[in-house]
């Protein structure tokens, strides 16, 4: 299986959380990795992103079809990102559109084998593989693309 995790790109200042949109920058950020995306993404995957406006936002930069899970909010922990995910066992590829800080706590789980304070910046990308070797399960680290590397 493959997982990508995608921080939404840079978005706004804003009281209520959920209705915070993208900024010029962050509009930039989203379209440059969709074009990386569609380059290079997995087959068959599929989307899954947090209801937050600047996730949505940064997810129709794709041009592709996704679906929104209220579970995988800004507020969302790791254990629901692996549920809506299906990691390790789910068929084909997922890229989750999400949040700090559960993007990175589930990268360090994912990686070092315990959640930690890791993270992932505004509009970068993390693709991570499954892979059994020998009897063991492993994680691969595929690719960190941060934004500003794609301007």
């Amino acid at each position: 299986m493959d997982l990508l995790l995608w921080r939404h790109a840079e978005a706004e200042d804003g009281e209520d959380d959920l209705k915070r949109r993208l900024t010029e920058r962050g509009e930039k950020q989203a379209r440059s990795m969709a074009a990386w995306l569609h380059r290079h993404q997995p087959k068959d995957m599929r989307i899954i992103v947090s209801p937050a406006i600047r996730t949505q936002q940064t997810a129709e930069a794709l041009k592709l079809p996704f679906e929104t899970h209220r579970k995988i909010g800004p507020d969302a922990c790791v254990s629901e990102l692996i549920a809506a995910s299906g990691w390790p066992n789910a068929n084909g590829s997922v890229l989750i559109i999400g949040h700090q800080p559960s993007l990175g706590r589930m990268a360090s789980l994912l990686l070092a084998g315990h959640e930690s304070e890791w993270t992932i910046k505004k509009g970068a990308l993390w693709w991570l593989s499954n892979r059994v070797r020998r009897g063991e399960t492993q994680t691969v680290l595929r690719a960190v693309i941060p934004a500003e590397l794609l301007d």
